[in-house]
């Protein structure tokens, strides 16, 4: 394997590519039908749709592991500086998404009161922040002791305060303790957050476990055994775990935490021997593109939907009406849905890819 550094990384640019992608499918189907791998568990167990988030902080912390060596050459202001002010403003970005577009049909300005808090920003945000300070202050072997005490500290909080069921778990008594159920996500019929604030602190460990993995390769291993059999050391030892506490995305628990970190492990071994290795970068170029501004590419997607529901084609949302005229016309509610959402998705590529040729590039 060759010693440069960018150029084992091409794998991860393309893993999280990847994820983005997968993201922005999953995120925009265009009907209520969707095949079911694209669709989340309803509660306990596990689908490729639960694997994408997790796999998104996972290269978050695969990236890290490049930005802590700059850090290495400041001081401790510059350092706390730069990872506080980049953790608030990816939470700030997500809390604005919920907010906008910040006024009523007649132009009044938009309560906060009913305002999504926590999300899937303020979660990347908070857990890059909580990551980068553990790792600064703890190294590697803080890092691996900080994760045990997470997983094992959060599976005691879960079983004490509560159960696994959707109405009584301890996420939910906490996010509504301290947000309240207006600033909380409503899609499950109940006010319950599947980004809630007890649920991030497990999540650190999936961003660790990138960054963990990521200074492992650049340690310039020749082999990707070790990686491997850690990624399948982890499934087993997640789906084991599953016996007494379900593996389940919603309350992100230690054995989904586990089973996301295995898989993540082995396609991050994949992608390096196929790509970084084999040399074999056909097609690497697509998910190139959206590696390179990725945060950005998320937020407009978003965004992008939200003025596409409000705007309306003959009292129908110009979202609903883009899906029903160009997809569900003539295929099937279960083909026209993941049509859509890929069509959907080409169109974010090719903002991406405008701005990688005119070497724009924005980092949240």
């Amino acid at each position: 394997m060759s010693n440069s550094a960018s150029q084992r990384f091409l794998a991860l640019d393309v893993f999280r590519g990847l994820t983005l992608a997968l993201m922005i499918i999953v995120n925009t189907p265009g009907g209520e039908r969707s095949y079911g791998p694209l669709e989340h568990a309803i509660w306990h167990g596990f689908t490729l749709t639960d694997l994408v988030f997790p796999s998104f902080l996972f290269v978050v912390g695969a990236a890290m592991s490049l930005s802590m060596k700059k850090f290495a050459a400041h001081d401790e202001a510059y350092f706390l500086r730069s990872v506080i002010k980049r953790g608030l403003l990816i939470f700030l970005c997500g809390y604005l998404l919920y907010w906008f577009p910040f006024f009523t049909p007649d132009f009044a300005l938009a309560p906060f009161a009913n305002t999504r808090v926590m999300g899937v920003l303020q979660r990347i945000g908070l857990c890059y922040l909580f990551a980068t300070l553990i790792v600064r202050y703890t190294g590697l072997r803080g890092a691996a002791i900080f994760s045990v005490i997470a997983l094992l500290g959060y599976w005691w909080i879960l079983a004490s305060f509560g159960d696994y069921t959707l109405g009584r778990n301890a996420v939910l008594k906490l996010d509504l303790a301290v947000l309240g159920a207006p600033h909380m996500y409503h899609g499950e019929g109940i006010a319950f957050d599947p980004e809630g604030i007890l649920s991030t602190l497990p999540s650190i460990v999936n961003v660790l476990a990138g960054y963990g993995a990521a200074v492992w390769l650049q340690r310039g291993q020749r082999t990707l055994a070790p990686l491997v059999v850690a990624g399948a050391a982890c499934l087993l030892l997640a789906y084991g775990w599953d016996a007494v506490l379900p593996i389940n995305k919603k309350l992100w628990t230690g054995s989904f935490v586990i089973c996301t970190v295995g898989w993540d492990l082995i396609m991050l071994a994949v992608l390096v021997g196929v790509i970084d290795m084999a040399g074999l970068r056909f097609g690497t170029y697509f998910f190139e593109v959206f590696g390179k501004n990725t945060l950005f590419i998320y937020v407009l997607a978003d965004v992008a939907v939200i003025v596409l529901a409000r705007l309306h084609v003959g009292g129908e949302m110009l979202y609903r009406w883009l899906y029903q005229v160009l997809f569900l016309s003539w295929a099937s509610p279960y083909n026209a849905s993941l049509l859509f959402a890929v069509a959907y998705m080409l169109s974010c590529w090719l903002v991406a890819y405008v701005m990688d040729r005119k070497k724009i590039y924005i980092k949240l």
